[in-house]
C-alpha cells in the first residue's frame, strides 16, 4: 500500500470516528437537557428541583444554590452557543431561575454571603464556609447578562467577583470560619481553580474586564501549579499557604477528576496567553499523570479518591466512579487533543467516552446516573441531589459537541476527493 493512500485511509477512519460521536454526543445532549425541562421546573416559586429520582420524580424539594446557579448558567450557555436550544421556554426558565436567586440566594441581604441550601419557597436552610455558592451565583448573573443584555444581572456578577476575590486573597472572615489553633493552614485545589473558571467566564469576550482580572488569573493559575508535588508526579488536593506538602492524609489526598477538570481550565489559560510551554506542562501533569494514576485497571473508569502513597483512602467512596470526573476527563482530553494534535490525547477521549457512556447513560428514563461502584454497578438510582443537577453532563457534551465539530471542520470531507490511485500490480512490479 502506498504512503499516500495509508494516510488517506487513516484520514477517513479519523473523520468517521469523529463523525459518529458528534453525533452521539448531540443526540445525547438533547435527551438530557429535555429530561430536566420536563422534570426540574418549579413553576410556582421559581427555580430548579434537583432532587429527581431515576424518572424525574422529585423526592425531595429543597433547592441548593450551587445548583440553582449551574442550571441558570447552562440554560444560558446553550441558548447562547446552540442554535437549536434557542428557545423562548428554555431562557423563560433560565431568567425564572435567575430571578429566584436574586431575590433569595442571599441570606442577609445587602451582604454578599449565599446560602448553601433553600426551602421550595427560598427561606435559608444552611449556609457553607467557602465561596462556591457565590461562585456559581456570579457564573449565572454573567451568562443571563450575556443573552438578556440585562445591566442588573452584570452589576450583580461583577460585585460578587469582587467580594470573592476579596475573601480569597484579603480577608475570609466574612465566610464565618474561625481561626482554629490545630487547624493546618492550608489551601485546597477547588478556590484558586474555581476562581480561574470565574476570571475566565467574566473575561469572555470583554477586553476591559479582561484586562481588570489579568493579573488574578495569573495568580490563580500559579496557585494551581504548585499543586504539582512529589517531583512532578503527582497532584495533591491539598497543599501548605506556602506550596509545600502536607502531613497526614489530608496531604496524601488526590482527587483524579479535580485535576483533570483543573486541567482544562489551565488549557484555556494556556491558549488565551498563547503560552504552548504551559500547555505541554498542563497536559502531562494534569491531563496524564491522573488518569494513569486514577483509572482502574481491572474495572475501568476513574476513582474517585487515591492516596498518593497507595494507602488506603479514609472516605468510604473512594472506589466509587462519580459522573462529574468522567465529564471532566471527556473535555480534558478533547480539548488537550484539539490544541496539540496529539492523537494519544484523541484515543484517551474515545477510551473514557465508551466507559461512560456505556455505564452511566440511562437509556430507559434519560440523563445518567452519578454514582457507581468500582466495578460499575448502579449504586444509586437517583438522577439529581444535593451536589448533581443540570450541570456537568450537559456542559460536558455541550464543549464536546462543539470541539468534535471545529476538529470535523479542519479535516476534508467524504466528498472532498477520492483515494490516490495505485498504479497497476504490473507497473508496481519489479
Amino acid at each position: 500500500m502506498s504512503g499516500a493512500l495509508q494516510v488517506w485511509q487513516d484520514m477517513e477512519k479519523e473523520r468517521e470516528a469523529m463523525q459518529t460521536w458528534k453525533e452521539r454526543v448531540e443526540q445525547e445532549l438533547d435527551r438530557v437537557v429535555a429530561f430536566w425541562m420536563e422534570h426540574s421546573h418549579d413553576q410556582e416559586h421559581g427555580g430548579f428541583f434537583t432532587c429527581l429520582g431515576r424518572d424525574g420524580k422529585v423526592y425531595d424539594d429543597l433547592k441548593y444554590v450551587w445548583l440553582q446557579g449551574r442550571q441558570v448558567w447552562m440554560y444560558c450557555r446553550l441558548y447562547r452557543k446552540l442554535e437549536r436550544f434557542r428557545s423562548p421556554e428554555l431562557l423563560d426558565s433560565a431568567k425564572a431561575g435567575g430571578e429566584f436567586l436574586l431575590r433569595y440566594a442571599r441570606v442577609a441581604p445587602p451582604g454578599k454571603k449565599c446560602a448553601f441550601v433553600l426551602t421550595r419557597d427560598g427561606r435559608p436552610v444552611k449556609v457553607q464556609r467557602t465561596i462556591f455558592s457565590e461562585c456559581f451565583y456570579t457564573m449565572a448573573m454573567n451568562e443571563l447578562w450575556r443573552v438578556t443584555g440585562e445591566a442588573r444581572y452584570q452589576k450583580e456578577a461583577v460585585e460578587m467577583m469582587e467580594q470573592i476575590a476579596c475573601w480569597v486573597r484579603e480577608d475570609p472572615s466574612g465566610l464565618g470560619r474561625p481561626h482554629l489553633p490545630g487547624a493546618p493552614a492550608s489551601e485546597s485545589m477547588a478556590v484558586p481553580m474555581m476562581l480561574l473558571n470565574l476570571v475566565d467566564q467574566l473575561g469572555e469576550a470583554d477586553e476591559e474586564l479582561a484586562g481588570n482580572y489579568a493579573e488574578l488569573g495569573d495568580w490563580c493559575v500559579q496557585r494551581i501549579l504548585r499543586h504539582v508535588q512529589r517531583d512532578g508526579q503527582a497532584v495533591l488536593e491539598n497543599v501548605s499557604e506556602d506550596g509545600e506538602e502536607l502531613p497526614g492524609c489530608l496531604g496524601r489526598h488526590q482527587n483524579p477528576g479535580h485535576a483533570l477538570e483543573a486541567g482544562w481550565f489551565l488549557l484555556r489559560h494556556a491558549v488565551r496567553k498563547g503560552d504552548p510551554k504551559l500547555r505541554a506542562h498542563v497536559i502531562n501533569k494534569f491531563l496524564l499523570l491522573p488518569f494513569r494514576s486514577g483509572w482502574d485497571p481491572d474495572h475501568g473508569g476513574l476513582f474517585y479518591f487515591q492516596d498518593v502513597d497507595g494507602l488506603c483512602p479514609t472516605q468510604l467512596e473512594w472506589a466509587m466512579k462519580l459522573w462529574w470526573p468522567h465529564s471532566e476527563a471527556m473535555i480534558a482530553f478533547l480539548m488537550g487533543y484539539s490544541d496539540s494534535g496529539d492523537p494519544a490525547l484523541l484515543h484517551l477521549f474515545y477510551q473514557v467516552a465508551e466507559y461512560t457512556f456505556h455505564q452511566f447513560r440511562d437509556p430507559e428514563y434519560g440523563e445518567w446516573f452519578g454514582y457507581l461502584n468500582q466495578e460499575g454497578k448502579v449504586a444509586l438510582t437517583i438522577k439529581g441531589g444535593p451536589f448533581k443537577g443540570c450541570f456537568h453532563v450537559p456542559r460536558c457534551l455541550a464543549m464536546c459537541e462543539e470541539m468534535l465539530g471545529a476538529l470535523l471542520s479542519r479535516l476534508p470531507g467524504p466528498s472532498s476527493g477520492s483515494p490516490p490511485s495505485v498504479p497497476p500490480a504490473s507497473q508496481g512490479a519489479k
